[in-house]
């Protein structure tokens, strides 16, 4: 498989294409500056080798304990973290879950520290207006997610079948 390093440059690399057919197709700025950001996040540090100790992994410094329940539960490559869409699926609702729950933690806290008065009726009605008020610019976000992560398949995939097919070779050369 490449490394980490190679699974880096593809995504670097590729950023600039992304970029250009994003701009090409949508003629928006900001549908491109949200899947070039969705792309770079995904390919760097939310995608599928989170569930071994990549350079993914490390990326998330201090805050990489996080990831180790996802890691203990995902076997390496398996259908909810390499595969298309799924895996992109998986890690965006398990981060979301700890986003999520560190929000209402803070929330909470600073309500009751500084009586806000703020009720969960309220603070749901603001993120559910703020979802919905931002919901192209969500939408590109996720489709770069999932491209950043296709990049990573891609490049696994074309790595074992070139593997494959080499050992193929080899193996009719050896009879």
């Amino acid at each position: 498989m490449p490394s980490g390093k190679t699974h880096d440059r593809i995504t670097l690399w590729a950023l600039p294409v992304v970029a250009g057919l994003t701009l090409a197709a949508t003629r928006q700025g900001m549908a491109t500056l949200m899947i070039c950001a969705g792309f770079l996040f995904g390919g760097l540090m939310l995608g599928p080798d989170l569930d071994i100790h990549s350079i993914q992994y490390k990326r998330w410094g201090w805050l990489r304990w996080i990831w180790l329940p996802y890691r203990g539960s995902m076997k390496h490559r398996s259908p909810w973290s390499h595969a298309p869409i799924t895996g992109t699926t998986v890690r965006v609702i398990y981060l979301l879950a700890w986003l999520g729950f560190a929000g209402f933690a803070s929330l909470a806290l600073a309500n009751e520290l500084w009586q806000l008065g703020w009720t969960w009726d309220e603070i749901g009605g603001v993120i559910q207006r703020s979802l919905w008020q931002n919901r192209l610019e969500a939408i590109a976000f996720v489709i770069g997610l999932e491209l950043g992560a296709f990049s990573h398949y891609t490049a696994d995939w074309l790595v074992s079948s070139h593997k494959r097919k080499k050992k193929k070779r080899a193996k009719k050369r050896g009879r």
